[in-house]
């Protein structure tokens, strides 16, 4: 998951610093990464049955609609959408790691410590 997570902070970071002829090609990859990223913890948490994965599932969803939704506009040729997102971003992200990613960490650590 830090793996992932590293990945998603480089991916944003790429994204406010693009240059306007690049800021479509680094928020595609962002989504790519975003969808990919989401699936696999949404995988976990249905394998484990994790009892706040509706929760973390719907926060997913939001934000995937949103970098999605960011995405069209920024290929309609506005830009500024995109722009706000990235700015704001990093700051969901660093809760949503702290308290949501953090606590599915901690029940995997669990679960694992008791099958092992």
């Amino acid at each position: 998951m830090d793996g992932m997570n590293r990945e998603f902070m480089e991916r944003l970071g790429s994204a406010q610093a693009a240059p306007d002829d690049r800021l479509v090609e680094t928020w595609q990859a962002l989504v790519q990464h975003a969808v990919a990223h989401f699936s696999t913890e949404d995988a976990w948490m249905r394998r484990e049955a994790f009892a706040t994965a509706d929760q973390h599932t719907l926060e997913h969803r939001v934000v995937l609609n949103l970098l999605r939704e960011g995405l069209g506009k920024a290929q309609g040729g506005d830009l500024a959408p995109a722009r706000q997102m990235a700015a704001e971003l990093g700051a969901w992200f660093s809760r949503h790691t702290q308290s949501l990613d953090a606590a599915l960490a901690l029940h995997m650590r669990r679960v694992t410590s008791a099958t092992a």
